[in-house]
């Protein structure tokens, strides 16, 4: 069951290409917004990083397949991955469920934390996206 209405919590940093990171302290949480799991569809398959990979800001770390297409998921910062969602392999549809909980993708642990200050507050996304 799709989420259906689209939802932007505010205490969320956005990046562009339809990414979110939560920052607690020197670790961050991703994830992908509700456009983008909206736009992509039903998600069939997740294939993510292993812990311990190094993560670019602006470059694809994942991708992620729908029954429409597949997609990169490109990081809104710079880390080293700490933390994979391990509901994902089984279930790639929680995205969908649940992009901003459930549906999280890594938790990174943040290599540069003032890239942060190039993202997006939830005013600025909702004026993309417009």
């Amino acid at each position: 069951e799709l989420m259906a209405d689209a939802s932007y919590p505010e205490d969320l940093l956005y990046h562009p290409e339809h990414d979110w990171a939560r920052i607690d302290g020197e670790i961050a949480t991703f994830g992908i917004t509700w456009f983008a799991q909206d736009a992509l569809g039903e998600l069939v398959f997740y294939d993510g990083p292993d812990v311990g990979k190094t993560i670019a800001k602006d470059e694809p770390y994942a991708e992620l397949e729908s029954v429409k297409a597949v997609s990169d998921v490109v990081a809104p910062l710079s880390g080293e991955v700490v933390e994979v969602n391990p509901a994902l392999s089984d279930e790639p549809g929680v995205v969908n469920d649940a992009p901003y909980d459930g549906g999280w993708l890594v938790k990174v642990r943040l290599s540069d934390p003032a890239e942060a200050a190039a993202l997006l507050d939830v005013a600025a996304y909702r004026e993309l996206l417009r």
